[in-house]
């Protein structure tokens, strides 16, 4: 069936991926992965990769969700700062995130790897929104470099316009170990490799529960019970669905986007080709496709019911920061679910043999690839890099099944309010 709210530019330019379906001949495995993202893709070819017999279930197709519908932004970090890091968990615990959330970029090591075309760029920008936050980002960059050795530009609002024609910024930060890229055909990349090393996978087939015996973990599907001697449960947004304790960690946060047509000024507006975020609560992210196309998201909706107009809704957003395009046409409207923790901080463990990892709050382009890796590290015997992302704090939100949500709704609905009130 058609999803509505993926009318997306990486659907109309995915690399083929013919339909993978169930197959009942054999529901044993070493490794029973549920999710076909970037953290279930990169588990799974990992896993395979160390010798397990893998089988990953997909409820509807390789990169449905998040993977292959966001912004396609490659934000090396956490939602967090490292000094912030460092202030709250110490300078030890802080070189241990730093060195697997900022220095090891697993996303380019597998496109290296797997040579993965998926329209890769170098560059990131983060735009300050108010003085105040260009003077936080200057100082952040001064402890990378000071503290890490991790060198990026800061941008002054005078110099801005090497970067990006718009007069909202007040300077900015630029990362070169940063960049994008076109997310669904990375995850196609990543699918390829899995299954060319073994990995079995099943589109189409929903993952109802997981189970447990004294004969081990399994996964009741639809049609099937596959028996496994462990469980990686990468469903991020619907984990609820599958186990309903971990849905408690994570509300899920609608945010959509949209592709204009091929812009003739394209490279005017984005002069270096750097993706883009600013520092709002409610940000605005926006980079240029490979076939020269503004790629906008901006606004979140804390409704699961989508606006009627896709492209109606982001064109405000994408008009106040390029209002030199503010009347283009727009080929494409998409949009998708966001799982977000009470501390923005992904949500990453294990009990017993069923590992997860989910919650990466908007911020999971890079770090889901390495903790896909991480678990497949752990479930071979190897734990001390995984119990650095487990051991990040978490808790669920308030107000159980039903008052959850609304509440923490009303959390983001105050911060986004700030942002309009400056």
């Amino acid at each position: 069936m058609t999803d509505p709210l993926n009318h997306s530019h990486y659907v109309a330019t995915a690399h083929d991926w013919p339909p993978h379906a169930f197959d009942e001949r054999d529901c044993t495995c070493d490794v029973a992965v549920i999710g076909g993202g970037f953290t279930g893709l990169s588990a799974a070819l990992a896993c395979a990769e160390r010798g397990f017999s893998v089988i990953l279930i997909e409820r509807h197709h390789i990169g449905f969700g998040a993977s292959g519908r966001n912004g396609g932004q490659l934000i090396p970090g956490l939602r967090w700062t490292a000094s912030e890091l460092e202030e709250d968990f110490g300078r030890e615990r802080a070189d241990a995130l730093f060195d697997l959330c900022w220095r090891d970029n697993r996303v380019h090591a597998r496109i290296a790897k797997h040579a993965i075309a998926c329209d890769l760029k170098s560059g990131h920008l983060e735009a300050a929104w108010t003085p105040k936050d260009f003077d936080a980002m200057r100082r952040e960059a001064e402890h990378l470099s000071a503290r890490f050795g991790y060198a990026s530009d800061v941008v002054p609002t005078e110099d801005m316009g090497t970067h990006i024609a718009s007069p909202l910024y007040h300077g900015g930060v630029y990362d070169p170990q940063g960049g994008h890229f076109h997310p669904l055909n990375y995850a196609i990349g990543l699918a390829r490799a899995a299954e060319a090393a073994g990995v079995r996978i099943w589109e189409g087939e929903c993952a109802r529960r997981v189970t447990e015996s004294s004969e081990g973990p399994g996964v009741m599907t639809d049609r099937a019970h596959v028996a496994a001697r462990y469980i990686i449960d990468a469903t991020d947004s619907w984990i609820g669905e599958v186990e309903p304790e971990l849905g408690r960690y994570a509300v899920p946060i609608m945010n959509y986007n949209i592709a204009t047509a091929p812009l003739a000024n394209a490279d005017a507006l984005l002069p270096s080709d750097a993706a883009v975020a600013d520092s709002r609560f409610v940000l605005n992210y926006f980079r240029l496709s490979a076939d020269k196309r503004l790629i906008f998201g901006g606004g979140e909706r804390y409704s699961q019911t989508p606006p009627h107009d896709i492209a109606g809704f982001v064109r405000p957003f994408m008009a106040e920061v390029f209002p030199q395009v503010a009347d283009v046409p727009i080929d494409y409207g998409w949009g998708g679910v966001v799982a977000v923790t009470m501390n923005r901080l992904p949500h990453v463990g294990r009990r017993g043999n069923v590992f997860f990892a989910h919650g990466f709050s908007g911020h999971g382009a890079l770090v889901t690839t390495i903790a896909g890796e991480l678990v497949a590290e752990a479930l071979a015997g190897t734990a001390e890099r995984f119990d650095v992302l487990a051991g990040l704090p978490s808790q669920p939100f308030p107000g159980g099944k039903w008052l959850r949500r609304p509440l923490a709704t009303l959390g983001l609905l105050y911060y986004a309010m700030k942002d309009r009130l400056g």
